[in-house]
């Protein structure tokens, strides 16, 4: 029988996907317990959920009372999305970061440079896109705390060294240090087949220094190596028009729309905004500008190419890119 998960299950188990504390995991699981329909198909699904919420409880009550959440780096999300670069030593990662943003990140010849994260903004058009160094890794060494930055994150860079022999073997065992923490860099994000100890974490493969000689075979050597085959992008930082086709990759692998919104009675605000997933709703962007303008929501305007000029809409109506939205409660 199919569980027929309601998109108000689903929006509560995508934050239980980025939750960062144990008392997040609790919430997001208490509110999931909730939503999920109940019948024979989702009863595996309901035991899971209550399975992990007393694991989360559990957690809870040991951090409270050791006072110590144990090693870790929260990067607050910003921008359309947050977008974790990850790979090997020399991989191009600082050097992506650097010219995709106004950050500094420090760049040089000899491994391990970057030692903590380092969060910068990435401009597209009117947005802004999160991107964060990380640390190396190695067929030996993940830095603790980057797993769990990897699965809360809404897109990874895996970055190959298009220049290097050893590029695809590292770039493969980068892959295999976060599938042994049942992370796995994939073409689509979401848990595995209900179970909410295996992650998949939509992954774009950027190949850096490409206009090395012998970066196609590289790659094709590394696609031999993986299973799974990953949106690729392939760009020499020499080139303003190849940095530039990374940007705009980057930015549509996060799958959202922009929307504007309008005061009634005031001026469109055309300078920052919102930005919702694809097929979002009016809804959705309710919950962004706020939870009170969500919950009071009574109706919408809205301009835009697939209405009429100020039709009035409901929450459940679709929005699409460049929509301008009046939300009245």
């Amino acid at each position: 029988m199919p569980a027929n998960l309601t998109p108000q299950y689903q929006k509560a188990e995508e934050e239980y996907r980025r939750a960062e504390t144990a008392q997040d995991r609790v919430e997001c699981l208490e509110r999931m317990l909730q939503l999920i329909p109940k019948h024979k198909g989702t009863e595996k699904l309901q035991a899971e959920l209550k399975t992990r919420l007393k694991q989360s409880h559990t957690e809870l009550k040991i951090e409270k009372k050791s006072g110590n959440k144990g090693l870790s780096c929260k990067v607050p999300r910003q921008g359309a999305g947050q977008v974790i670069l990850i790979g090997s030593p020399n991989s191009g990662k600082s050097r992506l970061v650097a010219e995709l943003t106004n950050a500094e990140p420090q760049i040089a010849a000899y491994p391990f440079t970057t030692r903590e994260p380092l969060p910068a903004m990435m401009p597209w058009k009117d947005v802004t896109v999160q991107l964060i160094d990380t640390p190396p890794i190695t067929g030996n060494h993940i830095e603790p705390y980057l797993t769990s930055m990897v699965r809360s994150a809404d897109v990874a860079l895996l970055c190959l060294d298009g220049s290097s022999d050893d590029g695809p073997d590292e770039a493969n065992e980068v892959i295999s240090q976060l599938d042994s923490r049942k992370t796995l860099l994939s073409t689509e994000t979401g848990f595995v087949d209900g179970d909410f100890s295996v992650i998949r974490i939509k992954t774009l493969l950027v190949v850096t220094r490409a206009d090395d000689v012998n970066s196609c075979e590289r790659l094709e050597y590394f696609r031999e190596l993986v299973p799974v085959t990953l949106e690729t992008c392939a760009v020499e930082f020499d080139r303003q028009e190849s940095r530039e086709t990374l940007r705009d990759a980057i930015y549509r692998s996060l799958k959202v729309v922009r929307v504007y919104t309008k005061r009634p009675g005031k001026p469109p605000n055309f300078s920052s905004p919102f930005t919702i997933p694809i097929d979002g709703t009016v809804e959705d962007l309710a919950m962004q500008v706020h939870r009170v303008v969500a919950e009071n929501l009574k109706f919408a305007k809205i301009w835009g190419s697939n209405v009429h000029d100020g039709q009035s809409v409901g929450r459940d109506h679709r929005l699409y890119d460049r929509d301008l939205v009046e939300l009245h409660s």
